[in-house]
Formats: C-alpha cells, structure tokens, sequence
C-alpha cells in the first residue's frame, strides 16, 4: 500500500512511518522542511514537502496515494489559534485534497484527552467529549469535520498516552505532572501498538467513519510511571489540574472489531522487556 503520513519527525509519526515502511508498505513523508527529516534517512521514505496551511502544496503530496495516516499536530506550547490552525484547518485541507484524489483511507490519530474530565471512569467511544484545553478541543473539532465529510473513508484512532522506543515522552512530562496525585492512573499505549493499530486500521475493509481507542490492558498509577524513569512519585499539589487527564480509555471496541492485543499489556511488560528506554526491534 501506498502511504502518506504526516508528522513523520515527530514522536509517533517518526516510528510509525519507520514501522510501515519496515512492513512492506510503500512510505511517503509530507514534511515542511525534508532537512528536518534526516533520523528517517535510510528507511525507503520518500519525502514531499508541503504545508497543512497551505492547501496548494498538498495536491502533488496525496496524488497516487492509497491511504493518508495523519499524525501531524500542534500540542504543547502552542496557542489556541495555533491548535486550531492547525489540528482543526490543517486536517480538513489534507482530507479535501485526499478526496479529491480519490484516496481510499484517512487514518486521523487523535487524542484520549478529547473525554475530558469524567472522574476516572473508563471512555467509551460514544461518550460525550467534554475537553476544555486548546489541543483536544482542535482535534475533537477536527474529528467531527472528519466524521461528517462525504467520499472519504474515516478512521480515527484515540492514542492514550504513548510511551516507549526510545522516547523521551515520561520524562518530558513529570515537570508538567509533578503536582498531579500520585495514585491517579493513567492509560498508556506503546509506539509498538500505535503502529499495530494503525496497520489494523489501514488493512480493515469495514467499517468506516468509525473511533477507535487504543490503549494497554493496565493503566498504571502515575507512582508507577514516575517510578519507571527513575523519579520519586508526584506530590499531589495540584489536583484540580489534573482532572482534565482523568479519563481512562476502553480498549474493547479494537480489541473486539479488529483482533488488536498489545504487545506490552502492562508498564511492567515493557520495562522488563527493557522496551521503555531504547527503541524496539520490529
């Protein structure tokens, strides 16, 4: 299969692409600045530069394309205007440009944090979103513009919080959750099983115009995530913060459509496979 992926420097996207590109699938990156692309170097990805504001640059991008998988978003540190700008706008000209190319799918990576505060009970894909920070807001309006767009075949995928691979992503965020209570959980996915839901998603003949979640089977006390890049627990200090990041995802509905298992069902799984501080072999 023939794929576009957006994002492909950062985080996820970076893996993802490596791990399709690794599976056979023919990977072409969009990327604003191929200079920027030099950790995918060597991996068969092909580069196109454009812009998800500048919806001109896209049509050569999705031309020949049979799948578009959309990792490419604003998070931290962005302003809401940025947030909307792009996770909200870029997405509906990279899926105008996808339909009027007769692309067959478009995999959108969205974000658990579009639940928003639900007390710390398990989210389901039909419950209410009641988000209230820029970035979920822009990827919530970004899945509904999606969902309601005419001869285009939608999936989107909800990712919890992606760890793994050699990725920074814990330790990057202690500082932000230093405050957070220690016995709040948290549901977390591998790099590994992102790329294994995107594969699912993209080999799936039906249905379309549907969410998914994806999620490990255990979702850790933050204790225990703090605890597995050498850290002391979080202090508690800031609770009310932390409400917005309550939710934790029901994994079911890929489990039961797709076959999806985890790799790594549990934190534990991964640090003993020693899969948390070093990248993963396919």
């Amino acid at each position: 299969m023939k794929i576009l992926i957006t994002g492909a420097t950062g985080k996820v996207g970076s893996r993802l692409a490596k791990r399709l590109a690794g599976r056979g699938h023919d990977i072409r990156a969009l990327v604003r600045d191929s200079s920027r692309a030099a950790a995918l170097l060597g991996h068969q990805i092909e580069f196109v530069e454009g812009d998800l504001l500048n919806p001109e640059s896209l049509a050569l991008a999705v031309q020949g394309i049979a799948a578009v998988v959309h990792c490419a978003a604003l998070f931290r540190g962005a302003t809401p205007q940025q947030a909307h700008a792009v996770n909200e706008r870029g997405a509906q000209h990279l899926a105008s440009a996808a339909r009027h190319a007769n692309v067959g799918r478009f995999v959108f990576l969205s974000t658990g944090l579009t639940y928003g505060d639900n007390g710390g009970r398990l989210a389901d894909e039909d419950d209410a979103c009641n988000p209230v920070d820029a970035y979920p807001l822009s990827k919530l309006a970004a899945e509904k513009m999606l969902l309601g767009m005419e001869g285009l075949d939608v999936r989107i995928l909800r990712l919890p919080f992606v760890y793994g691979d050699g990725d920074p992503h814990i330790e990057e965020v202690i500082p932000f959750m230093r405050g957070f209570p220690a016995g709040q959980r948290m549901s977390i996915g591998h790099h590994v099983d992102v790329a294994q839901a995107v594969s699912r998603l993209l080999d799936a003949g039906s249905p379309s115009h549907r969410i998914y979640n994806v999620v490990d089977d255990e979702a850790p006390e933050l204790t225990a995530l703090f605890a597995a890049v050498g850290q002391p627990p979080p202090d508690g200090s800031s609770g009310e913060r932390a409400a917005a990041f309550s939710a934790l995802l029901n994994g079911r509905r890929i489990r039961e459509d797709l076959k999806f298992k985890p790799t790594f069902p549990r934190l534990a799984d991964a640090i003993l496979a020693n899969a948390v501080g070093r990248a993963w072999p396919e």
